[in-house]
């Protein structure tokens, strides 16, 4: 089951929170338990019980770690290594297999197993959650329902943002419900919902009928560069808008996972806006334990480098994606460097140089391996003998003109700033007041009304981040 999706819109989501908001306070973290369980079982039934095993070493080793504080280290090792041995198993077994046998030559079996949905998301939950118990930063939780449900909760299971324990600790116990909140939680919904469906869905049918063009061009290629960079960014930030959307509905503040990445003057400054909750789980459970910036030039340069390649690795078992993530290394290291410094003299250059990196980096992410992302790269400064322009392309350029306007735009924080502006002139206008007020479930109700027609009408409706 997707957020996107008639079943979970109209049957799930509205019988969850009617029997939520029905419950008292006490049993509401039963409901949402009972409701992720059947959300994952949905979809991947016989992986069900492999998260509830995650779960409860977590639950079970985090006490430990709690109480028997000779042996905390030696509980905290054993959690860690059985949730990175599961995440090795299922996710790059194969991988490693298939790369040892192409470079020594040997045979070996042929390792086919099924990754299961969401396990980067909650793994990296239960590492952190074992981790900061540790730390002493909080105490481990003593209700292994509460623990079970903040682990699988639907509305950030399947692809994030990674919430850690510390962020909603106190959140398990009581939290804020209000209609202004829920009022909030649908709004985001509704946003992300239609980023995702009206956006990022028809970005990606020119993506799909990029790779069977019949009349191929270099502004093809380059139409398909920017259709990845902008669809991975609407399927991904729009996910994350829904699940802190419903996070909000059940009373919970998720944290942010995406600041308006693509007006990024510089790769440093795009990484502290793009995939945050990631980012800074890195920064916090990888790179500030080898040392960080703390140690002698050539370390922390190899600290980057280590923290980047496990960044690409996190998001799939293939070396196009190790690649991307060194590649990002290679330009963050540059520009701390010297970089950095000749940036700030101009915002446009700064500008330019960062959407030209990252347009090339998601062309590296989204192929199939790394033949293919140097094909297109290589296409994209002409080589390959392409004409310049084909009919084909103009075709795809008319069509797809309006699209890539919205989702130009939508990648501005000009829409906030202009409902900013408008929620800051409410008080004294009486007429900005009347209009936001009637305006506003307007509009939502109509972008709900236009992306439940798509629904209903279409197929194509992945979302790029389940693979992670």
């Amino acid at each position: 089951m997707i957020f996107s999706s008639i079943p979970f819109l109209y049957y799930f989501l509205p019988a969850v929170i009617l029997l939520y908001f029905a419950v008292p306070g006490k049993k509401k973290n039963v409901v949402l338990l009972l409701a992720s369980l059947v959300f994952y079982a949905w979809g991947e039934l016989r992986y069900t019980l492999l998260m509830l095993v995650m779960i409860t070493q977590g639950y079970i080793l985090g006490r430990l770690i709690d109480s028997k504080r000779r042996w905390s280290k030696f509980f905290l090792t054993t959690s860690v290594v059985i949730s990175l041995g599961v995440l090795g198993y299922f996710k790059y077994a194969g991988f490693f297999l298939e790369s040892f046998a192409a470079v020594t030559g040997i045979a070996v079996p042929v390792l086919k197993v099924t990754l299961p949905i969401g396990i980067s998301f909650y793994t990296f939950q239960v590492i952190s959650y074992v981790i900061d118990v540790y730390r002493g930063t909080v105490a481990a939780q003593k209700s292994y329902i509460d623990m079970a449900m903040y682990i699988s909760m639907f509305p950030q299971l399947i692809a994030g943002p990674i919430v850690r324990y510390s962020d909603i600790e106190g959140q398990l116990r009581t939290r804020e419900h209000s209609a202004q909140k829920v009022a909030q939680g649908i709004r985001r919904f509704i946003i992300g919902l239609s980023k995702k469906v009206l956006i990022a869905n028809q970005l990606g049918e020119l993506i799909d009928a990029y790779g069977s063009a019949s009349e191929p061009s270099v502004l093809f290629v380059w139409l398909y560069a920017v259709a990845c960079t902008l669809q991975i960014y609407f399927d991904f930030s729009g996910y994350s808008d829904m699940a802190i959307g419903l996070g909000k509905i059940f009373g919970f503040d998720f944290p942010e996972n995406f600041n308006y990445p693509y007006i990024s003057k510089s790769i440093t400054e795009f990484w502290r806006r793009w995939h945050m909750s990631l980012g800074t789980w890195f920064r916090d459970y990888v790179y500030i334990p080898l040392g960080g910036n703390r140690v002698k030039k050539w370390r922390w340069f190899l600290n980057i480098l280590i923290v980047w390649a496990l960044t690409g690795l996190w998001h799939g078992a293939a070396w196009n994606f190790v690649v991307w993530g060194l590649y990002m290394a290679f330009f963050l290291i540059l520009e701390k460097l010297f970089l950095l410094p000749l940036l700030k003299k101009s915002r446009v250059l700064g500008h330019v140089y960062t959407m030209l990196l990252v347009l090339i980096s998601f062309v590296i992410f989204s192929a199939a391996n790394m033949a293919d992302a140097g094909n297109v790269i290589a296409k994209m400064f002409g080589a390959g003998g392409l004409a310049a322009v084909s009919g084909e392309s103009l075709y795809y350029l008319r069509s797809y003109a309006v699209t890539f306007l919205i989702a130009v735009f939508g990648s501005l924080p000009v829409v906030r700033n202009l409902f900013a502006g408008l929620e800051r002139k409410m008080p004294e206008n009486r007429v900005v007041n009347v209009i936001y007020t009637v305006g506003e479930p307007l509009v939502l109700a109509a972008l709900l009304i236009l992306v439940t027609g798509y629904l209903v009408d279409g197929s194509f409706n992945p979302f790029l981040y389940f693979r992670f």
